[in-house]
């Protein structure tokens, strides 16, 4: 006659082992193969900040922006950019809403795409 399992204290006690045992597997792996921090640094070159790929597109802009304009290219350009994004949605109404918030989107996508490959190369 088989004896009907109860949550407490069956089931709990095999959902924390089970959860001991993947906590014990991860911190072993965690200390055999901990990943590198951070980029290499060569101390014989000078020192040029680099922001990491996804900010690459603002680092551009600064380049198009210099001197007293650094406000337009990193301020303004990028406060517009997030409105337009968030204003898709109501683009998006109204007679050929689809295809201006299809144009809309795509404009960014290639804004951000390009300006991050010009940055990179």
């Amino acid at each position: 006659m088989k004896k009907e399992k109860n949550f407490y204290p069956d089931y709990l006690s095999e959902i924390i082992v089970a959860m001991l045992v993947s906590i014990e597997i991860l911190i072993i792996l965690a200390l055999l193969y901990y990943p590198s921090i951070g980029r290499q640094i060569d101390f014989t070159k000078q020192f040029q900040p680099r922001p990491e790929w996804y900010f690459l597109w603002l680092f551009e802009m600064i380049g198009y922006f210099p001197g007293n304009s650094a406000f337009i290219g990193t301020v303004v350009i990028p406060v517009v950019y997030v409105l337009l994004f968030l204003l898709i949605p109501y683009i998006d109404r109204g007679k050929n809403g689809g295809l201006k918030a299809i144009i809309v989107g795509i404009f960014l996508l290639l804004t951000f795409i390009v300006l991050t490959l010009i940055s990179v190369l």
